[in-house]
């Protein structure tokens, strides 16, 4: 188009960033779209520019994206965390980036407390909190060894664990059983009601679980969770709040075998009606399978692809490819969403919990689109949903075709947040996720939305360019 085609035809008129220009506009009867968009944030200029010149990216990239794309997922084996982490008495894992007992958030120090209780190294709350605080007992991330946690994330050696394999490459991923919601260790309630429920969980539902998984095995059986994730997301599921099509399935599948393995009856019915009544119980099978995803991108030079995204209710933690295990952190931001009962945004803890991953791997917020009932647990509306997942392919290098979302005529969910992406855009990933109370014991208050803090990300990039190759 010339100039002079400009003052013959009605003009396109594309508003990025500042309102002003836009609404002077549509006050001349002009016509504007706009674009959301703001610049790198100050500081980071150089970074990303010097990342984006790295001769390595696109390829380091092409191949993070196609081992995501690639990666699988079975249940090979229900374990006693003792035995499948190492841990020894006394030692705890907890979800996000490292943090000590002075900076973690109310619902983390209650679930250690909890945790603490279960496992008898103390004789009441107030006993488990001092020993915490003198440093009796050790904690670390779960992702340090492979595992993931939801909210607090907290793992005692005495839990049960489900083991997950990628047939592709070997890795293994973890994760504790659900518990259900509300008053739950998780979100960080310890009360004896709490501490009842893990013992039922150690003695009946773990080795229940074990039989079954263990005798499908033995017949050749493939219990593949991603086939599951899969067929999940074109039910319904998001595979973060939403669960309830995977937990339906994921119990077609193992009953058969369970029953076969020879659990006695009552305990098979108390294992059945807890499960069954438990609409989330397959987020704990979800959040590995994810973990082996994104594991899959893990540790390429030169790749902007993030590979952990993590909270402790403190801080808001991140990994990317390029970086390995380096840890980019920034303040954990408190969700807008729904609350429970008479609790309100006062009572809430800020972001919590290793469930992020579902986001990280591409479906949670991300996949929002393909559970639009998924809105009157978090807040917002159907559109709302359609809209996030939409913005989340502006910031990721892939499409997984797997994970097909029917309402957008099947179309792969965005998958693989790449850094540069993220700076050059100013869109954040959109995470939707549960409220822990702010306050030790109270267990869970809400759930809603919320983005990590671009601290992260910003951290990211200057840490990538300063390891990127020196230009010729």
């Amino acid at each position: 188009m010339n100039t002079l085609d400009l003052l013959d035809g009605t003009p396109s008129v594309v508003g990025t960033g500042v309102a002003l220009f836009s609404d002077a506009l549509r006050a001349q009867g002009v016509d504007v779209t706009d674009v959301d968009w703001t610049p790198p944030p100050a500081g980071t200029s150089a970074a990303l520019a010097r990342v984006l010149a790295d001769p390595r990216r696109v390829e380091a990239n092409r191949l993070a994206a196609e081992r995501m794309l690639a990666a699988g997922a079975e249940l090979v084996d229900v374990r006693l965390a003792s035995e499948a982490l190492d841990l020894q008495p006394g030692h705890f894992l907890h979800a996000g980036p490292p943090i000590t007992w002075e900076r973690a958030s109310g619902p983390l120090r209650g679930a250690l407390i909890g945790a603490v209780l279960f496992e008898g190294l103390a004789s009441g709350p107030e006993e488990a909190e001092r020993k915490l605080a003198a440093g009796t007992f050790t904690w670390e991330p779960c992702h340090h060894r492979g595992a993931v946690g939801p909210m607090a994330g907290v793992v005692s050696p005495s839990m049960w664990v489900f083991e997950l394999t990628d047939p592709s490459s070997g890795r293994t991923s973890w994760c504790s059983l659900n518990e259900g919601l509300g008053k739950v260790l998780r979100y960080g309630a310890y009360s004896e009601e709490v501490v009842t429920r893990l013992r039922w969980m150690s003695e009946v539902l773990g080795p229940a679980l074990q039989s079954g998984v263990r005798r499908a095995r033995d017949r050749g059986a493939e219990l593949d969770m991603l086939a599951i994730v899969a067929q999940m997301v074109q039910m319904g599921d998001e595979g973060h709040n939403r669960n309830r099509a995977g937990t339906l399935m994921f119990m077609r599948d193992l009953l058969p075998d369970i029953l076969e393995a020879g659990v006695d009856p009552l305990r098979l019915a108390e294992v059945v009606r807890f499960i069954g009544g438990n609409d989330h119980f397959a987020l704990n099978l979800v959040m590995p399978t994810c973990k082996l995803i994104t594991s899959a991108a893990a540790d390429i030079p030169g790749s902007t692809v993030v590979t952990v995204m993590a909270r402790n209710g403190t801080d808001f933690g991140i990994q990317v490819s390029g970086t390995g295990q380096q840890w980019f952190t920034g303040p954990a931001q408190t969700p807008n969403g729904m609350f429970l009962g008479d609790y309100g945004p006062d009572d809430a803890n800020p972001d919590i919990g290793d469930s992020a991953i579902t986001e990280t791997a591409g479906i949670g917020g991300f996949a929002m689109a393909a559970a639009p009932a998924i809105v009157r647990f978090i807040g917002g509306e159907v559109g709302d949903a359609l809209t996030a997942t939409r913005l989340m392919y502006q910031i990721t290098t892939a499409e997984n075709q797997r994970l097909g979302v029917p309402i957008l005529d099947f179309r792969g969910t965005p998958t693989g947040i790449d850094v540069t992406k993220v700076l050059g855009s100013g869109v954040l990933p959109q995470i939707n996720t549960g409220m822990a109370g702010r306050v030790a014991g109270v267990g869970q208050v809400g759930a809603g939305l919320v983005t990590p803090p671009m601290e992260c990300f910003e951290g990211a990039v200057q840490a990538l360019a300063a390891a990127a190759p020196t230009l010729g």
